[in-house]
C-alpha cells in the first residue's frame, strides 16, 4: 500500500500535499458524478449529455493531477493549481445545473463543498476572484435557463436561487479570510515557540557569558566520547586551561573586565582549535578542551599553539599589562580510566604548569 501511495503521490513532501489536495478535489467531483447518474436513473436528467459531462469533469481533474504529478505545474506561479481546480469544479457545477432540469437544486451542495475546499486552500485575494466568478457564472446560467426553459426553471425561483448564491459565496470569502488570519496567527505562534525552544536549548547547553559549551553539557559530550572510545578502542585527550592573571585583571572584583577577558579567551580559543575539538567554559577563568580521537603527541602541539597565540593576543583592555596568559595541563585518556580520573590528571598537570610560572603546557 505504501509503495502504491509513493508511486501515486511521490515521496516529496511538498508534492504529496499538492497531489493529496488534487486527489481530494477529484473525489468530491466523483461524488457529484454519482449524484448526477442517480438523477439520470430517476429520469430527471438526460443520459447522453450527463455521460459527456462525466467524461469532461473527471477527465479535467485527471489532467490537473497529471500536470502536478509530472512536475509540469512547478513552473507556474501557483504549482498546486488550486484556483484553476476550483474554477474548473465551479464550471462543472454550473453545467450540471443546466443539465439537471427539475433536480437542478441538487447542485447547491456541490457548490458549497467546492467553496469549503476553497476556504482552506485559497488566499483571501484568490477567494474574492473565485467568488466573483461563481456569482457571475451561476447568475448567467440561471438567467439563461429561466429564459430558455421557464417551465422547468421558473424565473421567480431562479431569482431566489441567485440570491442564495450571491449571499452564500461572499460569506464563504469572509470566512476564508478569517481562516487565513487564524492560520497566520498559528504559524506565528509556532515560529515563536520554535524560537523559544531553540533559545532554551541554547541556554541549557551553552555558557551565556562566553557562548562556549557549558560545564554540564561538556560532561555529557565527554561521556559520549568516552563510550565511543570504549567501543572503538580509540582514545581522546582532555586539557584543563587556566587564564593566568585573571584575578589580577579583575576577576570577581571587576566583573565587566573579567567578562571581556573571558569572551576574548573564548573567541581566540575557538579560532585556534581544530574543527572537531570542543572548548567549554568550566568556571571563573578555567576552561576545558576535548580533542576527540587524538593521541597526546598531536594534542600537545594543538594546545601549545593555543597557549602561544593567546599570550600574543590582545584579549581585553589592560590584559597585557596584567600579564594575562594561559596555562594548560593535558592528559590522554587511558583504557579502564574514568573521565573524572583523566580530568584529575589534567588538573594536576595544570597545577604543575602554574607552579612553574604559567604561560606553558604540561603533559600528565
Amino acid at each position: 500500500m505504501r509503495r502504491l501511495l509513493d508511486l501515486l503521490l511521490t515521496t516529496d513532501p511538498v508534492q504529496r500535499v499538492r497531489l493529496a489536495h488534487a486527489g481530494l478535489a477529484m473525489l468530491m467531483l466523483a461524488a457529484g458524478v454519482v449524484a448526477m447518474h442517480y438523477f439520470v436513473a430517476a429520469g430527471a436528467a438526460p443520459r447522453r449529455p450527463v455521460a459527456w459531462w462525466t467524461a469532461f469533469s473527471l477527465g479535467g481533474m485527471l489532467v490537473f493531477f497529471a500536470l502536478i504529478r509530472s512536475g509540469w505545474s512547478a513552473r507556474l506561479a501557483e504549482p498546486s493549481m488550486t484556483v484553476a481546480q476550483i474554477v474548473y469544479a465551479l464550471t462543472c457545477g454550473a453545467a450540471a445545473y443546466a443539465l439537471l432540469g427539475p433536480a437542478h437544486g441538487g447542485v447547491f451542495p456541490l457548490v458549497m463543498v467546492v467553496l469549503m475546499f476553497a476556504m482552506f486552500a485559497a488566499t483571501p485575494r484568490q477567494m474574492i476572484g473565485v467568488s466573483a466568478y461563481a456569482v457571475v457564472l451561476y447568475g448567467a446560467v440561471m438567467l439563461t435557463m429561466a429564459m430558455a426553459r421557464p417551465q422547468v426553471y421558473p424565473p421567480a425561483i431562479e431569482a431566489g436561487h441567485f440570491l442564495m448564491i450571491a449571499t452564500m459565496v461572499p460569506a464563504a470569502t469572509v470566512l476564508a479570510a478569517r481562516v487565513t488570519r487564524m492560520r497566520e496567527r498559528l504559524r506565528l505562534r509556532r515560529d515563536e515557540l520554535a524560537t523559544a525552544l531553540e533559545r532554551i536549548r541554547e541556554l541549557a547547553t551553552h555558557d551565556e557569558l562566553t557562548g562556549l559549551v557549558n560545564r554540564r553539557h561538556m560532561r555529557e559530550l565527554i561521556a559520549q566520547e568516552h563510550q565511543r572510545c570504549v567501543r572503538s578502542g580509540q582514545t581522546f585527550c582532555l586539557a584543563r586551561l587556566d587564564v593566568d592573571g585573571y584575578d589580577a585583571l579583575g576577576g570577581a572584583q571587576a566583573p565587566e573586565a573579567a567578562a571581556l577577558l573571558l569572551r576574548g579567551v573564548a573567541q581566540e580559543a575557538v579560532r585556534h582549535v581544530r574543527g572537531a575539538d570542543l572548548v567549554a567554559h568550566w568556571d571563573g577563568g578555567h576552561f576545558v578542551l576535548m580533542l576527540p580521537d587524538t593521541r597526546a603527541a598531536l594534542a600537545r602541539g594543538v594546545v601549545e599553539r593555543m597557549v602561544q597565540r593567546l599570550a600574543a593576543a590582545d584579549l581585553a583592555p589592560g590584559a597585557r599589562q596584567a600579564g594575562v596568559t594561559l596555562s594548560g595541563g593535558l592528559a590522554e585518556h587511558r583504557a579502564g580510566e574514568s573521565v573524572d580520573q583523566t580530568l584529575e590528571r589534567a588538573g594536576a598537570a595544570l597545577a604543575e604548569a602554574r607552579a612553574e610560572g604559567g604561560n606553558r603546557l604540561r603533559l600528565a
